[in-house]
């Protein structure tokens, strides 16, 4: 049980971590004045950050276990959040700070390495397996939906001590030091944790050289000479980029655009993620009444639905929001903040499709995998730079043809045309 519990502690940390570089754009943007895009960099440099780390960190847990691996990443996470925090303490900060988010990006790879075949192997395998990951994956979900929330009120907060430009109050990453505090010592007792709990570990292969486990040794195929798995794979970096892009890009079109104060912006982006909550408890109700198919095309033509009724839909036409009103916010953004009841569910379905039929190549293929979440800080830098000539709500556009994708892939791009090829 203390494993399973710190396990679940470590899942909220992951989604509460990664989801924090969203809200700080919008401070970057404000304190360094620089460019939609030049914004996104923070979140851009977090996710790359799998790219480069995905394979070592499933390297390092298979070398040396669970403990040593969570050691490690916490420890990693730590230094990432301390270089966030004094970039707020000096003056020319900005590089600092992205530095910092590479690092901490380090630290959420791993983690997630280490956590979900933990809890799987606590569960047992099997549904119980699954079981623990998905209710880990609801805590995700809910740290998600705080974050907007928590960087919100810190940035309300400092409102009114600021300068305004134009009527926008100006921020500074040094307003949201506190949760920097807060974040660091959950790690920081994350590692007494770890150190005193009893962590089960396997057996396992030692291996003279951990690279020979990622060579094709027996023919000329890899999970690389499916068709459907590389073009699941692209989907995969695409998804990310939409589900991260759409919470990214409402917070700055509401506060830069709309002129929605800091506080009710973080709001408003809470309910996209609180919905993508709701919607994996309905998906995995749902789960087992339809394919992953049928899923992958009802949610992209849904989110396209509701995509382009934000794109068409008038700023002018507002809606009252809340007891305690969080202003006249334009209805195209409520369209936009329900999208999340869709994007919630892709992942599982197209990893499920993308690795249908590969057999003894399905662990490679679900490794490359987790190098393809970095899709998540490259598409929200394209949008915000298309942003920067066209304006936010028409950047909109570039999440449509991304979400045409994947309608494509579950219509038709899943198929398995390589059905010859020995599993």
């Amino acid at each position: 049980m203390p494993v399973i519990i710190l396990s679940y502690v470590l899942f909220f940390m992951i989604a509460f971590v990664t989801g924090l570089q969203n809200p700080l754009g919008v401070i970057v943007k404000s304190q360094y004045g620089v460019s939609m895009g030049v914004a996104q960099l923070g979140n851009f440099a977090n996710f790359i950050a799998y790219a480069c780390m995905g394979i070592p960190a499933g390297l390092m847990l298979k070398r040396y276990g669970y403990k040593f691996s969570l050691l490690v990443a916490v420890t990693v996470g730590i230094i990432g959040l301390g270089l966030m925090f004094f970039s707020g303490q000096i003056s020319a900060g900005l590089w600092m700070y992205f530095l910092g988010a590479f690092v901490a990006g380090f630290s959420m790879c791993m983690l997630n390495t280490v956590v979900n075949p933990l809890l799987n192997e606590l569960g047992g395998g099997g549904k119980k397996g699954n079981q623990l990951i998905q209710w880990g994956g609801s805590l995700n979900s809910i740290a998600a939906t705080i974050v907007p929330f928590v960087v919100g009120f810190l940035m309300g907060r400092s409102a009114g001590v600021r300068k305004f430009i134009n009527g926008i109050p100006q921020f500074e990453i040094a307003d949201v030091n506190p949760m920097f505090i807060i974040l660091i010592s959950i790690f920081a007792l994350s590692i007494l944790a770890i150190l005193f709990i009893d962590i089960p570990e396997t057996e396992r292969l030692q291996t003279k050289d951990a690279m020979d486990e990622l060579m094709v040794r027996d023919g000329q195929y890899s999970c690389f000479s499916f068709r459907h798995f590389v073009l699941g794979a692209v989907a995969v970096f695409l998804y990310t980029g939409v589900e991260v892009s759409i919470a990214n890009m409402t917070n700055i079109y509401l506060i830069h655009e709309v002129g929605v104060n800091p506080r009710s912006a973080g709001a408003i982006v809470a309910f996209y993620w609180f919905f993508m909550f709701c919607g994996r408890l309905v998906g995995g109700t749902l789960g087992s009444m339809f394919s992953s198919r049928d899923m992958l095309q009802f949610s992209s033509v849904m989110a396209i639905i509701f995509i382009l009724i934000t794109i068409f839909t008038p700023e002018k036409i507002t809606i009252e929001i809340g007891r305690y009103s969080l202003g006249n916010i334009p209805v195209n953004v409520v369209f936009l903040v329900l999208t999340g009841l869709f994007t919630s569910v892709m992942w599982g379905n197209i990893y499920n499709l993308s690795v249908e039929g590969l057999g003894k190549y399905t662990s490679t293929a679900t490794g490359f995998f987790m190098m393809m979440v970095c899709g998540g800080g490259i598409v929200p830098i394209f949008q915000g730079l298309l942003a920067d000539f066209v304006g936010c709500r028409a950047s909109f556009w570039l999440i449509v043809v991304c979400l045409g994708y994947l309608l494509y892939y579950g219509s038709t791009g899943y198929k398995n045309v390589n059905r010859k090829i020995p599993v």
